[in-house]
C-alpha cells in the first residue's frame, strides 16, 4: 500500500507544470489588451480579419470560397519569442491543405550523394522496364 501511495505522489510531482526560473505566473496570467481587432464578413464566404495584442501577437487573414467547397485562406501570424525576436508564419490553405512558410519550420537535410545516385539508377531501371520481385 505504501508503494502505491509513493507511486501516486511521484506521478503527481512529475506531472506538475515545469516553468523556467525566470517565469512569472502572475505576469503570465494577467489579461492582455487587444490593440486592434478588425473583421469583415461579406456573408458570401469572403472575409478579412486582423488583430494585434499589446504583447506582440498579430494575426491577419483573408478568405474566399474555394472551387471544391472549401475556404481558401491566405494569412500570416506573428508572435514574440523568448529571445525577443519575432516569429512569423505565412500560410495558404486551399484544396491542397494547409501550407505554412516560415524560417521556424525545420527542413530535412539534403540527401547524400550516394542516395541521389541510387535514385537515379532506380529511375533508369524503371524506364527500361526492369523490375525486381
Amino acid at each position: 500500500m505504501k508503494l502505491v501511495v509513493l507511486a501516486c505522489l511521484a506521478a503527481v510531482a512529475t506531472a506538475a507544470p515545469q516553468f523556467p526560473q525566470n517565469f512569472n505566473l502572475q505576469e503570465a496570467s494577467r489579461p492582455i489588451a487587444i490593440l486592434r481587432d478588425e473583421r469583415q464578413d461579406s456573408g458570401d464566404g469572403n472575409f478579412i480579419y486582423e488583430f494585434e495584442t499589446e504583447n506582440g501577437i498579430a494575426v491577419s487573414a483573408r478568405g474566399s470560397p474555394g472551387s471544391q467547397g472549401q475556404s481558401n485562406i491566405q494569412g500570416v501570424y506573428r508572435y514574440p519569442l523568448p529571445d525577443g525576436t519575432i516569429a512569423e508564419v505565412r500560410y495558404f490553405a486551399d484544396e491542397n491543405g494547409y501550407q505554412p512558410q516560415s524560417d521556424l519550420i525545420p527542413t530535412s537535410p539534403p540527401l547524400p550523394a550516394h542516395a541521389i545516385e541510387q535514385i537515379r539508377v532506380a529511375e533508369e531501371q524503371r524506364a527500361q522496364g526492369i523490375t525486381f520481385q
